[in-house]
């Protein structure tokens, strides 16, 4: 499944992608000793952990870890297992990196007369055809579009993670027919839910290329998007600092700040480019240092005693007033925080159902749209706002855009009043929401389920989804004849100037 879709704005992804340095014994014996290739935790295994001791229990998961670590990361580990040194000694004496590698002076078939100066003079040697274009496809082009995918696979499992997100690439980002294709992937530790895309220079310069990605763990990681393969990421904001086991209970130690359960939404602001808001599972929402990897404020408003087991699923930064944070939670509210007055209760609205998303219109910074478990989805205006907790502002608008929970919501970033709905039903809606709100056009991408949506940042008509089917999907929205006759007018002003002569 695809769980979030994050576009990389043109500009800022390196036109060839760095190789990541290949990890040391230090870094290996440290990924090791963080848990991060442990498989048993939650695992089928874990009924039988009672009935071994804890010597048995030991040796088994450093057997495991570093089975695995040898398996996922090429490297030799010496555990003080017989078994799991021996194969990883026969692992390095086979040295599959080199397998094509002959020692000096050997020839091949026997004879000598198939050496040449260079290869351009051997005639049994191609000339370069599928290196040249394996080369070409891991270029990332100027007019290229870069769209980067949370996905769970299951046959991930043996590498001892159950997440990955994937880079794609979309040579022509106004064509949705056109040639896409995934660049690299990374995998990750754990079930990813939700991702952000952020350019703040973690690593010094003016700009970077980095994704936030929120996972069933209570850690965000960021990721940079020009390395690959790397193994660990750039940054890490929270997460577990110890796991203890005494008996049949476990203990676990957080690091300061961190979340205690899964990351549910992830929100960069683009004004603050080092800020980054998280909604969690532990129902509350945080606001992190992404330079220096720390929780700068901790926000609990949502506290709903009616409802004690809710999690607050959505966060969204206004487009005009960067300081100021909408929340939704299962806890059916939706919460206005203004960052510069944490004090504050903020403002406060009631909805009918379990919040899914909230998106703030990127045309005024009056307006938002939440959208729920029931398929409903309602408009606001903060305007009729009141601090009053006896005060229920009514929605400006509502409608039944869907049959099942509505997953997705996002606003087109060119045309106004232009929103785009996903829903469990599997289907994609557009609507007009200027004056009365009507459904204009309405798909069916084969995505499955439908759990993220998001119009592409440079080519506002083009549409990606993704589902439970685990496809990314594009929806050139333009080919709607409804659409193209009420927004055709738009197209022209998304495409770039020709170059000057």
């Amino acid at each position: 499944m695809i769980a979030a879709i994050s576009w990389v704005p043109k500009g800022f992804a390196n036109s060839v992608p760095t190789a990541a340095d290949p990890p040391s014994k230090e870094e290996i014996e440290e990924i090791v000793k963080s848990g991060l290739l442990d498989t048993r935790e939650g695992g089928e295994d874990d009924d039988n952990d009672e009935d071994m001791s804890d010597d048995e229990l030991g040796q088994d998961d450093d057997l495991s870890n570093a089975l695995s670590a040898a398996n996922a990361l090429g490297k030799a580990i010496k555990t003080g297992n017989p078994e799991a040194d021996s194969l990883t000694e026969a692992l390095k004496e086979l040295d599959m990196d080199n397998y094509d590698e002959e020692d000096d002076g050997a020839e091949l078939f026997g004879s000598s007369n198939l050496y040449y100066a260079s290869n351009k003079m051997d005639p049994y040697l191609k000339d370069g055809d599928e290196d040249s274009e394996e080369e070409e496809d891991m270029t990332i082009k100027p007019e290229d579009g870069v769209i980067v995918c949370a996905r769970n696979e299951d046959d991930v499992s043996h590498l001892e993670a159950c997440g990955l997100f994937v880079v794609w690439i979309l040579e022509d980002p106004s064509d949705v027919n056109s040639n896409m294709y995934v660049h690299h992937d990374v995998v990750i530790p754990a079930f990813p839910l939700c991702t952000a895309w952020l350019d703040c220079p973690i690593k010094g310069g003016e700009k970077g290329n980095f994704i936030a990605v929120g996972s069933m763990e209570p850690a965000i990681e960021i990721w940079d998007l020009d390395i690959m393969d790397e193994v660990q990421p750039s940054a890490t904001l929270g997460g577990v600092a110890e796991k203890k086991k005494k008996g049949k209970k476990k203990s676990i130690k957080y690091k300061d700040g961190s979340h205690t359960d899964s990351v549910l939404g992830l929100a960069w602001n683009k004004e603050y480019r080092n800020i980054l808001a998280s909604a969690s599972a532990d129902k509350l929402v945080k606001i992190w240092d992404v330079a220096t990897e720390t929780c700068n404020l901790t926000l609990d408003h949502h506290t709903d005693k009616a409802r004690l087991n809710y999690c607050v699923q959505a966060v969204a930064w206004n487009h005009f007033a960067p300081q100021v944070l909408l929340s939704g939670s299962f806890d059916h509210t939706v919460v206005m925080k203004d960052g510069r007055q944490p004090e504050h209760s903020g403002f406060k609205w009631s909805v009918a159902a379990d919040v899914e998303s909230v998106a703030w219109d990127p045309h005024t910074e009056y307006s938002f749209v939440v959208s729920l478990e029931n398929g409903m989805v309602s408009g606001f205006d903060i305007r009729n706002a009141s601090s009053d907790p006896s005060s229920q502002p009514k929605p400006s608008f509502t409608l039944h855009a869907h049959d099942k929970a509505v997953c997705a919501i996002t606003y087109n970033s060119l045309v106004p009043n232009l929103l785009a709905t996903g829903s469990m039903d599997k289907m994609v809606k557009l609507w007009d929401l200027s004056s009365q709100p009507s459904c204009i056009a309405s798909n069916n991408p084969k995505a499955g389920a439908v759990f993220s949506i998001s119009f592409s940042v440079d080519c506002p008509f083009t549409l990606a989804v993704g589902g439970s089917k685990g496809k990314l999907q594009m929806w050139d929205i333009l080919s709607d004849a409804e659409v193209s006759r009420r927004y055709g007018k738009y197209a022209a002003r998304s495409k770039p100037p020709p170059p000057s002569s």
